[in-house]
């Protein structure tokens, strides 16, 4: 019978190996910690279960919707999505809502909001080669700074123009602007072509007992399938000959050594720590650049609160840069049942630190009286509320996209694509940010390819070459993302083109140009009222013969400025419409000429 070592129980590890029984090949999988799951795991303390980060199952991939209910059946619950932001001592229904975000920021915020949007449509940053750009460039400025840029901060610990751009595009993807007031308007948490935002979804799947069951439900079945998962067990070497592994040397937790041999391995650790495993080791620079890849740590600490209720949302991410803490969970709100005693709830205090930081080696008790303080300083609860708590510290937690990891990754990558029967999959196996579905669907490639497939675990999570939303290979099996051939981009005819016939979105143009006007002409007949005067507004007053219900009043600069806003709302979804229609043709004719010279030119490759 062929044979697989798998490195780590995670989502990943766990999913390969699941898959590899099914497909008739005998997994082992070596897992240093106590527990399965990796940062899907879920810790239990005195009977209350807390999440690592908060984990939604929620999927475009049918193949990952499938394994989740075929593993956990009735356990997977369907739950609401509620999170908010605190900031500026103010929350913020998130995603954002129009009234609740006017009313939390205020008129001259709003028109300082949409003034910058504005502007960054009309001149765009050049490049995007940073997150602080990217994000700008698809939200403006100003709206960047007031939700992107602290939490974003918070997490990394890294000024937002050193993160990678490529951070943003696979975390964020097609959320945008426009998609996001049309999601706030229209509720449909779809974008323009019909497609789920990810970011916007309104529900989600979660376990019963939070997602450790998941893995400890698949761990189970891999064991009942003739495979093995052994707790306990590090990685130390990865020893290889001739251009393959031919085993992985593996400590216990009492010390003692085992050599496990395979026909194929699936490494899910960190690239970094790999690289320092192997052995021979590989060439110098392909050590440098492993060295230079980084992780930023996780550390939780987790509350129990006499209080039946503490506020209704999944989870609230705190903005506010007077506290360090990041986010807050309440498991409680996750699944009812993460919570042994109704009367009290289980909070997460989320912090994101580097190893190095004092905050890291400080003891349980001083870190959750910190935590505590957080907690009262913006509000959450008293002191006295909390009855107990419980501290976790995971490294490694969150590959980090600074500006040089993506040279610094292909070095290794293109060393270690010499041990062919070595694959790389997971979040920290592949230095990517990944979700626990994308996890998933790169530990099942990798199990199928060792029977015989070809499929590019490093293209998952990659949407320009995978589609997730239901296509399938064939009949009669799980239903697996196709490669799809994209058309011709503009870009590539035409870069100068394509950023002059960009596509104006119709629903942010309208929106920023009816707070605006509306906003700008409220504040306009308002300083008049409060100047006073013989006669007030003679030349605003001849507005009245435009907008049905205006004069300079009080009473008048309400009916001004929801006309006003109206009125801006549908001239800025008629221009872009129009605009849009104009150039498509002129777009679709340089891409259609395009097309013809590249047919030309396939005779000269064959």
């Amino acid at each position: 019978m062929t044979t697989a070592v798998i490195i780590g129980a995670g989502p990943a590890g766990l999913t390969a190996a699941y898959e590899l029984e099914r497909l008739g090949v005998r997994p082992t999988v070596l897992e240093a910690d106590s527990v399965v799951g990796g940062l899907s795991r879920t810790v239990e303390h005195r009977g209350y279960r807390f999440d690592i980060g908060g984990h939604r199952f929620f999927s475009k991939v049918p193949l990952v919707n499938e394994l989740w209910e075929e593993i956990l059946g009735e356990d997977l619950l369907r739950r609401p999505r509620l999170s908010r932001i605190y900031y500026n001592g103010r929350y913020f229904a998130y995603p954002l809502r129009p009234l609740n975000a006017l009313l939390g920021l205020g008129p001259i915020e709003a028109v300082r909001i949409a003034l910058s949007y504005a502007r960054v449509k009309i001149t765009p940053a050049a490049e995007e080669t940073n997150l602080e750009q990217w994000v700008s460039n698809r939200f403006g400025r100003r709206l960047y700074e007031i939700f992107f840029k602290t939490y974003t901060e918070k997490v990394w610990g890294i000024p937002c123009a050193e993160i990678s751009a490529d951070w943003a595009a696979q975390r964020i993807k097609n959320l945008s602007f426009g998609e996001a007031l049309r999601a706030m308007l229209f509720r449909s948490g779809k974008d323009a072509s019909g497609q789920v935002i990810t970011t916007l979804i309104d529900e989600f799947l979660y376990p019963r007992f939070g997602p450790g069951m998941m893995w400890e439900r698949c761990a189970e079945r891999v064991e009942s399938g003739g495979g093995e998962v052994l707790l306990g067990v590090r990685a130390e070497k990865v020893r290889h000959r001739d251009g393959r592994v031919v085993a992985v040397e593996g400590r216990g937790a009492g010390g003692e050594t085992t050599e496990f041999a395979a026909d194929h391995f699936i490494s899910t650790m960190a690239v970094r720590d790999l690289v320092r495993a192997l052995d021979p080791p590989p060439p110098e620079e392909v050590r440098r650049a492993a060295e230079k890849l980084t992780y930023r740590d996780y550390l939780a600490v987790a509350l129990i609160v006499k209080r039946p209720d503490v506020f209704p949302d999944n989870w609230i991410y705190i903005h506010s840069p007077e506290v360090r803490l990041g986010r807050i969970q309440n498991y409680k709100n996750w699944s009812p049942e993460m919570v042994p005693d109704p009367s009290r709830t289980a909070l997460g205090l989320e912090y994101f630190l580097w190893e190095s930081d004092p905050e890291w080696s400080y003891p349980a008790e001083r870190l959750i009286e910190d935590g505590i303080a957080d907690c009262v300083r913006i509000g959450i609860l008293a002191p006295e509320e909390v009855e107990d708590g419980t501290v976790v510290r995971v490294p490694k937690a969150y590959p980090v996209y600074d500006q040089s990891y993506r040279e610094h990754l292909a070095v290794v990558r293109s060393w270690l694509e010499g041990l062919v029967n070595l694959q790389l999959v997971g979040r920290n196996g592949q230095h990517r940010y990944n979700n626990q579905d994308h996890s998933m669907l790169a530990g099942v490639y990798a199990a199928r390819n060792i029977t015989g497939a070809s499929h590019d675990v490093w293209a998952v999570n990659t949407e320009a070459a995978y589609h997730e939303d239901g296509a399938a290979h064939g009949t009669g099996d799980r239903l697996v993302p196709s490669r799809i051939e994209p058309s011709i981009p503009l870009e590539a005819v035409d870069p100068v083109a394509a950023r002059v016939l960009a596509r104006l979105d119709p629903v942010a143009l309208g929106v920023a140009l009816g707070v605006v006007g509306g906003v700008g002409l409220f504040l306009a007949t308002v300083t008049l009222l409060i100047k006073g005067g013989p006669v007030v507004g003679p030349t605003l007053s001849l507005l009245t013969q435009y907008l049905p219900g205006y004069s300079v009043t009080w009473r008048g600069a309400v009916v001004g400025l929801l006309e006003a806003m109206a009125g801006g709302f549908a001239l800025g979804v008629g221009t872009a419409w129009l605009r849009n229609r104009a150039l498509f043709a002129y777009a679709r004719n340089v891409q259609r000429r395009a097309a013809a010279k590249q047919r030309e030119r396939i005779l000269d490759e064959v």
